[in-house]
């Protein structure tokens, strides 16, 4: 039975509450009238429910659909403005125990190069980050108790905020790691992370179980109720995330929504962000064994409704997207996107690596002084801030700010002030000219005029060689 506090994965992901969410959506796909209220509910930003987004995904009418892309636009800038937080994801390792079908990390392929980074290692890629302009970095592993163990991680933590290479600093280490113990959420806690991202693939069982045929991931409940155990070893930003094309988009759209609203009832806060990968090709993987993969137009409809249903929740694409694809969700609701992203361990100091270690094909393959270049003629600020994590504004706090409104007046500022950073220390002349207008006129677009007016001269200090002020 559907119960969004319990904390038995089967109870808050109710697969009889999914079915009949997506039947309820199908009835009332048509119905103009429903369609339209709860498009006016979306606009007072305060979110939608799992049924309410289930039927706005089943719409189908060309007037309506222009009217949801419409409206997820103006809640996107209405909560984030211009904003679009910038991320580079670092592979420590690849060796990994479990057999996941759609990952060529899996044990048992023998094509793939297995390495792990050593400390050494560790800092040239982030010295080669900082080089780039990266201040936000993702750290991914696979999992292997025996080869990557928690030690390993967390030393590695302790090394990338170590290294300090010309004005370069990594100023948020976000966590892509397996689901673990209480004990270990607080020993990364401890160590300083930022948000702790786990994908739950697919939230059909079944599916799962096929998918996860070995290993410690094949356990549902033990992967899915994960977000709890971090929460309670005091990690209060946690990320979700499902890989579109495992199973029915329906049925794991709502299935993410169930374990958004289980997290804002259980623990007071909902995720911090929410990502959005979609099967892609890879080593030993062929994506034509994925009949659900799913279309370009159905994936940003798909990032809409999610912008409209969790307006305050960050939504991640990766370099899996194409540009064309990135310019499309950045519209309705993406907030966070990857730059220059390597998947391979060891890929941002060797382009070319003699053995192949990636995870999945990169689409977007652009440098990124390109992407931020590009970012600005579209019209958004590509933000290098991290300045809530290290100002304490996480969690329900965070949150409390972002649903007032409050938080606007710092972001924008904080904004403008790392990518000002940015320019000064690694933008080409050609991005620095583009970047410096945008500055001017968004400048001009925060609304308290203190704040305003202390941007400005923090600016101005930046020019001079000072870094790192924040609101």
């Amino acid at each position: 039975m559907y119960n969004s506090k319990s904390k038995n994965a089967t109870e808050f992901i109710d697969d009889k509450e999914i079915l009949d969410t997506i039947e309820f959506a199908a009835a009332h796909k048509n119905d103009e009238e429903m369609i339209e209220k709860i498009l006016k509910k979306a606009a007072e930003y305060h979110g939608l429910t799992h049924r309410e987004a289930a039927v706005l995904l089943e719409c189908d009418s060309p007037a309506l659909l222009d009217k949801i892309y419409t409206l997820a636009q103006e809640v996107k800038e209405k909560i984030y403005g211009k904003r679009i937080v910038m991320f580079a994801p670092l592979y420590l390792s690849n060796y990994c125990v479990n057999e996941c079908r759609y990952c060529p990390y899996h044990y048992s392929n023998k094509h793939i190069c297995r390495k792990q980074l050593t400390q050494e290692e560790i800092k040239a890629e982030v010295v080669a980050l900082q080089d780039m302009g990266h201040k936000r970095l993702a750290l991914e592993t696979g999992e292997d108790p025996v080869n990557c163990p928690i030690e390993y991680v967390l030393e590695s933590i302790k090394t990338i905020y170590g290294v300090k290479h010309k004005n370069g600093e990594i100023r948020r280490v976000n966590i892509n790691i397996a689901a673990t113990t209480v004990e270990n959420y607080k020993k990364l806690k401890d160590a300083g992370i930022g948000t702790y991202i786990l994908f739950q693939e697919t939230y059909h069982k079944p599916t799962y179980e096929y998918l996860h045929p070995k290993g410690p991931k094949h356990n549902y409940a033990y992967h899915t109720e994960a977000m709890d155990r971090a929460m309670e070893g005091g990690i209060d930003d946690v990320g979700i995330g499902v890989l579109f094309g495992l199973y029915q988009y329906r049925y794991d759209f709502v299935g993410l929504l169930l374990h958004a609203q289980h997290l804002e009832d259980t623990h007071g806060v909902g995720p911090h962000t929410i990502s959005v990968p979609r099967i892609r090709p890879a080593d030993d993987i062929d994506v034509k064994e994925f009949p659900n993969a799913i279309t370009d137009e159905l994936f940003k409809k798909i990032v809409a409704i999610l912008r409209l249903t969790v307006p305050y929740t960050g939504i991640i694409i990766s370099t899996r997207e194409s540009k064309q694809s990135r310019a499309e969700v950045l519209k309705v609701g993406v907030s966070q996107i990857s730059g220059a992203s390597r998947t391979s361990v060891g890929g941002y100091i060797k382009d070319e690596p003699e053995e192949d270690t990636s995870q999945f094909e990169v689409n977007d393959t652009r440098p990124l002084d390109e992407v931020v270049r590009w970012l600005c003629t579209l019209g958004y600020v590509p933000s290098f801030c991290t300045a809530c994590y290290r100002s304490g504004r996480t969690g329900d706090r965070f949150m409390r700010l972002a649903k007032s409104g409050q938080i606007a007046n710092v972001c924008q500022a904080n904004a403008l002030m790392t990518f000002k950073e940015y320019l000064e220390d690694y933008a080409s002349e050609e991005t620095k000219k583009v970047g410096e207008q945008t500055i001017l006129n968004e400048l001009a677009r925060i609304p308290n005029e203190d704040v305003k007016a202390q941007a400005q001269k923090y600016i101005e200090q930046l020019i001079d060689g000072e870094r790192d002020f924040r609101f």
